[in-house]
């Protein structure tokens, strides 16, 4: 009984968070929106709405399934939506957790998550369009909090072995 509860909280949760009615229809509604609410110009709410909403923006993706020669079976390969298309190659900011992974080389190549260690696309429940590559300039110390990263945001949907997201020339913003 008590999944049931957590079951119909989360549905309830997903429909609130992302009810379709509730927010702005295009970019330039957003923006306006979130100038307002800031009261600042329109090149700074661009960057306010990036900052605040690119965990969600990315999640903004579906999946097609395709053959792929080499592995020998169908793989799940991202589509991403015009949204998330339009922060390729742009610089953002992102809020989120380093995520300890044995192989990476350094303090400058390292996996970044929307959600702490225990819940993250790894180790927990999440979709692999909770986490990224990261690929900073200069060595970021592992935390166990939470931080913010800007930089390149690089989409991937052809290296299978690689995350669907990368976030180059990173720097640690707090």
């Amino acid at each position: 009984m008590k999944h049931i509860y957590i079951i119909i909280a989360g549905l309830l949760f997903f429909n609130v968070s992302y009810a379709q009615d509730a927010r702005p229809t295009t970019k330039e509604e957003a923006i306006e929106v979130a100038r307002k609410a800031a009261d600042v110009e329109p090149a700074a709410a661009t960057a306010t709405l990036k900052k605040e909403n690119t965990w969600k923006t990315l999640a903004k993706i579906t999946y097609v399934k395709e053959y792929d020669e080499i592995m020998g079976f169908k793989i799940d390969k991202p589509v991403f939506s015009d949204k998330v298309k339009e922060l390729a190659e742009e610089e953002v900011t992102v809020k989120g957790y380093i995520i300890p992974v044995e192989g990476y080389k350094s303090h400058t190549e390292f996996i970044f998550s929307a959600y702490p260690y225990n819940m993250c696309f790894f180790c927990g429940g999440a979709g692999p369009e909770t986490v990224m590559e990261v690929l900073s300039k200069e060595p970021v110390k592992y935390s166990a909090e939470q931080v913010v990263l800007k930089g390149k945001l690089v989409l991937n949907s052809d290296d299978i072995n690689r995350l669907m997201y990368l976030l180059e020339d990173a720097v640690l913003v707090k």
